[in-house]
């Protein structure tokens, strides 16, 4: 597998694609990175306590349309700002990707 460091750049860098008002999911991230079973590594590398203040992490999302993290955990704030960026949930919790979900076209600088 390659470098962690340089795996966890990859992905800031295309979460950073990411535009506003859209999500993309974790395994989405992976698979674009050529890592296609790699989306819990995503999710270190987003979590990761270095990762850029600049960063766009709220737009990533579970493969199910829903926030990952837990009531207390950061969950609530991911919400709102999807929300402010005209996100919507479902009575579910749930986002729809069809209508939310990032199509992954961005120039890669990989």
């Amino acid at each position: 597998m390659r470098d962690r460091q340089s795996f966890f750049e990859q992905v800031y860098d295309l979460v950073r694609g990411v535009p506003a008002g859209r999500v993309a999911t974790y395994g989405q991230i992976a698979s674009l990175l050529g890592l296609p079973h790699g989306a819990r590594t995503v999710g270190w590398a987003l979590r990761a306590g270095h990762a850029p203040a600049d960063l766009p992490w709220h737009r990533v999302i579970n493969s199910s349309g829903r926030i990952s993290l837990r009531a207390g955990q950061g969950a609530e704030l991911q919400r709102a700002l999807l929300e402010d960026e005209g996100v919507t949930f479902g009575v579910d919790g749930r986002i729809d990707l069809t209508q939310f979900g990032w199509d992954g076209n961005v120039c890669m600088r990989f």
